[in-house]
């Protein structure tokens, strides 16, 4: 039985990708399960192969994001690199991924998929607390971070910043800047406000490298 459920998740795995998109698309609620498989060209039949309804396929996309993040994370962590360096890295992946996120679909998903999209978040919060957290420790070990940050209070306002930034669309629209202006500001202020000058030396070195990194990022 667990051998044909890993198979069945192996084959639905390139299909949630392909859903993903179409939902960023179309939005949430104007795609339904009919046309979800007509868009993917199968029947509605094998569709519900994979899934039981449209909100399992919504637990199920978010299972998919949060595993694939992860992965990329632990990824970047066991990396031959310094701190700041990784820190760039698994900030590149959050930012590209709030990016994608637009206000109307984090408005369909709270709306329909309320308990879904916020046990969804509380998920994703406590993971990229546990890999700021590993990676503070890591930069205070090699010098780059002050040994005397507070590592629980810095993680929770680095949090808290990416959660403002994403949703200042009204605030970037009013004094003429973009999210990647924002998250450039957020980033340099953030490793300033807690490196050694080793980490600020480092930092600057690799200053001009990071902001074409966003740029090529955004393209």
């Amino acid at each position: 039985m667990n051998e044909e459920l890993n198979a069945l998740n192996a084959q639905f795995e390139p299909m949630l990708e392909q859903i993903k998109e179409l939902f960023f698309e179309f939005g949430i609620k104007n795609l339904n399960m009919d046309e979800i498989s007509r868009k993917l060209g199968m029947s509605k039949k094998t569709l519900y192969r994979f899934v039981k309804s449209k909100e399992d396929l919504i637990a199920k996309l978010f299972e998919f994001e949060e595993n694939k993040g992860l992965r990329l994370s632990i990824d970047i962590g066991n990396q031959d690199d310094n701190a700041i360096e990784k820190l760039f890295k698994v900030s590149l992946l959050v930012y590209e991924e709030m990016k994608r996120f637009n206000p109307m679909i984090m408005f369909e998903l709270r709306k329909y998929y309320e308990q879904l999209f916020n046990e969804f978040h509380t998920r994703k919060l406590a993971q990229i607390s546990t890999s700021m957290q590993l990676n503070l420790k890591q930069g205070i070990d090699e010098g780059l971070y002050r040994a005397d940050v507070n590592i629980e209070a810095v993680v929770a306002l680095f949090i808290n910043y990416l959660i403002e930034i994403h949703n200042s669309s009204d605030m970037c629209k009013t004094i003429n800047l973009s999210f990647d202006d924002l998250f450039k500001v957020m980033f340099e202020n953030h490793i300033r406000a807690i490196s050694t000058p080793a980490g600020v030396a480092f930092f600057e070195t690799r200053k001009k490298e990071i902001s074409e990194n966003l740029k090529n990022n955004n393209q």
